[in-house]
């Protein structure tokens, strides 16, 4: 389908979505941090479900839901062997990253936290990896201590090291920045975390379509993140958790699936995964998950890294070349940490973040603005928000040519 030294039309003939006018302009899209589009193989996935194998899962006899059933464990295997954990039960499928957190907060975090005892997350947080703490600790008495950042955006491992202590009962904290692109140094806070006794969360949302993952090597307690950010449909996501740790904790949700067992004096709850899969889920998009998996290995995390990487690097050219035209620094940066994917924030001096996206749009090129869901590092960098452009395999050098004359246009517009 792909040949393996990344012939990029090729790819981007398998997204129909890349093929059409916005405003009347070729789309240049350039968001993929909040979503990346899907292959035609996910999308016919999706279709085919449907068209011939729609039925519920696990519990039903006939041909249908058999088939239904096999296709669902089929992505279950297909995650397993992506990120390398030690069983297929350890993978609970979610409804994304945001569910996958809130179900161990309100599970390990309801069993495992007392008062006094302490949470520790990074300034770089989305607010799925915030709130979830933030409620969970009111409710038990803990304290949220926050590891603090640089001005390049990234983690003061000093800082780290000093929050921990034998208070420390969970480290939960994001493999990759969404706002910034920083890469975490995720071996080594999961390595002094345990030192502690802490157990440790890793937020992978945006380190899973970048960066090879295997749980096994990491030794993480638990690891999270959504289909959609991987090629695949939303509304699905995906919790590792050691199986030791997720045999011990209370379920989630009660309902079907859930249980082996169930009067009106007791319930008897399932194995894992079961436990943490109450009523139908989202079988469809489930099934269709396996499809963007294929995608992405049958061209290799490795090639795909390494040219989105050429791709912020020219983009971040172009960004400088602006800056040299106007003899000023006209093109503010955040995210500038030396290990980083391909995503970058930037403000434009003298424009608002929110006009600058809606002239980029009605030239067809969608970035992000906004806060990213990350107020607290916003304020920390002391702005309202940032504009987000994020590379994917599909996206071109010519595509960002594009971008950056478009810039261009705006900067001297301003100093006109």
């Amino acid at each position: 389908m792909v040949n393996s030294k990344l012939d990029i039309e090729s790819i981007r003939k398998l997204f129909p979505v890349l093929h059409q006018h916005v405003n009347g302009k070729p789309l240049i899209y350039f968001d993929n941090a909040a979503t990346t589009q899907k292959p035609l193989s996910v999308i016919q996935a999706i279709n085919n479900f449907y068209e011939k194998d729609n039925s519920n899962i696990h519990r039903g006899i006939h041909t249908l839901a058999e088939r239904a059933t096999l296709a669902f464990e089929a992505t279950r295997k297909t995650v397993q062997q992506f990120i390398n954990s030690n069983e297929s039960e350890e993978i609970i499928f979610t409804k994304g990253t945001t569910d996958g957190i809130n179900l161990v907060a309100q599970t390990f975090g309801k069993a495992n936290l007392k008062a006094g005892d302490e949470v520790i997350i990074s300034s770089m947080e989305h607010h799925s990896n915030i709130v979830p703490w933030q409620m969970i600790c009111e409710e038990k008495g803990a304290i949220l201590k926050v590891i603090p950042i640089n001005d390049a955006g990234e983690l003061l491992i000093d800082g780290f090291e000093k929050l921990l202590s034998a208070k420390t009962k969970i480290v939960s904290v994001v493999y990759v920045s969404n706002a910034l692109g920083t890469i975490n140094p995720i071996n080594d806070i999961i390595l002094k975390a345990h030192a502690v006794g802490a157990k440790v969360l890793i937020d992978a949302a945006q380190a899973v379509s970048h960066l090879d993952i295997d749980v096994q090597q990491l030794n993480c307690d638990f690891l999270v993140f959504s289909a959609h950010k991987l090629y695949g449909p939303t509304g699905v996501g995906i919790l590792y958790g050691k199986r030791e740790l997720l045999d011990a904790m209370p379920p989630y949700q009660g309902g079907g699936e859930m249980i082996k067992e169930v009067t009106f004096e007791s319930t008897t709850y399932n194995d894992i995964p079961y436990k943490f899969e109450a009523g139908t889920p989202n079988i469809a998009d489930v099934v269709a998950f396996k499809y963007a998996i294929d995608f992405v290995n049958e061209i290799g995390k490795t090639e795909i890294r390494h040219y989105e990487n050429e791709l912020l690097k020219y983009c971040v050219e172009g960004f400088n070349s602006i800056d040299k035209s106007s003899n000023h620094q006209i093109i503010k940066l955040y995210g500038t940490a030396k290990e980083k994917v391909s995503v970058q924030s930037f403000t434009i001096n003298g424009m608002h973040h929110f006009d600058a996206g809606m002239m980029l749009d009605a030239k067809g090129i969608a970035v992000r603005t906004g806060h990213h869901c990350t107020q607290p590092l916003m304020k920390y960098f002391g702005i309202e928000g940032t504009i987000r452009a994020s590379f994917a395999v599909y996206n071109t050098k010519n595509e960002i040519d594009v971008f950056i004359e478009a810039i261009d246009k705006l900067v001297n517009s301003k100093l006109r």
